[in-house]
């Protein structure tokens, strides 16, 4: 299992990015997927799960109606739209597998700051 984060970068708190995350090593298509984040000095927290095919999605409440999750089965690839960023997102952000692969990414950071 191999899962490439990418997409982080530094934005001003109202801004938006879009991470993508790349997976591979298994058949991506029939596995849920998840976007977690961590900040230092706290526990990896899930943000946002998206089944199989894409159908349904759930959402931490922190980022509920800010966040969107979404994937494309042909690449391979999941994606997480972040707008109205604010400086509590800051952290780095890991796609994984569901159920968890025990496999993890270098994650991509995220930085909310004026």
């Amino acid at each position: 299992v191999q899962l490439v984060e990418s997409g982080g970068g530094l934005v001003q708190p109202g801004g938006s990015l879009r991470l993508s995350c790349a997976a591979s090593g298994f058949p991506f298509s029939s596995y849920g997927m998840s976007w977690y984040r961590q900040a230092p000095g706290k526990e990896r927290e899930l943000v946002a799960t998206i089944t199989r095919t894409g159908g349904n999605t759930k959402y931490a409440d922190s980022v509920k109606g800010r966040f969107t999750v979404s994937r494309d089965n042909v690449k391979n690839t999941i994606y997480l739209q972040m707008n109205s960023l604010k400086p509590e997102d800051t952290s780095v952000y890991y796609c994984q597998r569901v159920p968890d692969s025990g496999s993890w990414g270098q994650g991509t950071q995220v930085t909310v700051s004026s």
